[in-house]
């Protein structure tokens, strides 16, 4: 099979997608990496092989693409192939063993402790409903570092001031337990008399309408209280459940506990706020130690 004739699959490789249910935007973005591969695939009589799909990678990468950009591409056309091979229009994949250029590891953004404590003491004093349900689901994500996602889908029942915890569905159905922070418990304290909530809803944090809160709902409101609150930097949730792992580490530094309060089925992934942990020693090293300065 020329390359000419592995691009001619595309359409039906597509239609294949919309068979499986893919979503429409799934199949769309495959469209698009398919597309810019025949445009820049070279075109002979031999054999489509692993050399075309380096070479449209490096064509890729003198036209300035990113590392995570390249590597959907890369995804993508593998997935063509890997296609064509099932259906026995190919022997091997050509694409299988070829590697995509590296990502660089991106450290999470953290919101120094002090600020970002200040900023939820001084709204501890909510004076209405939804300032009461904000600063509660404010306290959860950043004192029991949750996910946004989990923090949207726990039901009254996951949570138990009185005894201290808050049960948590987290990636790929996993369930854990984590510790509330007395704040937390507080908070929630104050919250839930006010809760609103419809005939049925086993939210735990609900709308003006009494429906369950959504993901959007809870990032514009995060934004939104920083914001008013005189924070400098955007706050997002993700930045509270960095917030949380990376102040724990600095407290305590018991990785393999972290481990389990962030719900990381692997110890690398909670590997990378120990860069984050070191990041803040050196601060503390440079502005202490009276041989981090030296005169030039």
């Amino acid at each position: 099979m020329t390359p000419e004739e592995f691009l001619s699959h595309r359409a039906a490789y597509l239609d294949a997608l919309r068979q499986q249910r893919k979503s429409p935007h799934t199949i769309a973005a495959y469209r698009r990496d398919l597309d810019k591969l025949a445009d820049i695939m070279p075109r002979h009589e031999n054999a489509v092989g692993r050399a075309d799909f380096a070479a449209a990678l490096k064509k890729l990468s003198q036209q300035g693409l990113g590392e995570r950009s390249m590597a959907r591409q890369l995804s993508a056309w593998r997935q063509l192939a890997e296609h064509l091979v099932r259906r026995g229009l190919l022997d091997t994949n050509p694409a299988g063993r070829l590697k995509a250029p590296k990502a660089p590891q991106l450290l999470p953004k953290a919101v120094d402790a002090e600020p970002l404590n200040a900023l939820l003491d001084r709204a501890a004093d909510a004076d209405h409903a939804c300032a009461a349900r904000d600063l509660a689901l404010f306290e959860l994500l950043y004192g029991s570092g949750l996910r946004v996602a989990e923090a949207q889908g726990l039901d009254l029942a996951d949570v138990l001031p009185e005894e201290g915890w808050v049960s948590v569905r987290g990636k790929g159905g996993k369930h854990r337990q984590v510790p509330l922070t007395g704040k937390s418990a507080a908070a929630l304290a104050a919250y839930l008399p006010q809760r609103a909530a419809a005939a049925g809803e086993t939210a735990l944090f609900t709308n003006r309408h009494g429906r369950r809160l959504s993901i959007r709902q809870m990032q514009n409101r995060l934004r939104d209280w920083a914001a008013a609150g005189g924070s400098p930097q955007h706050i997002s949730p993700h930045m509270l459940r960095h917030s949380y792992a990376s102040h724990l580490l600095q407290s305590a530094g018991d990785i393999r506990a972290v481990q389990e309060l962030l719900g990381h089925s692997s110890l690398s992934a909670t590997q990378i706020y120990t860069k984050l942990d070191f990041d803040h020693m050196a601060k503390v090293y440079d502005a202490a130690h009276p041989r981090a300065k030296r005169k030039k």
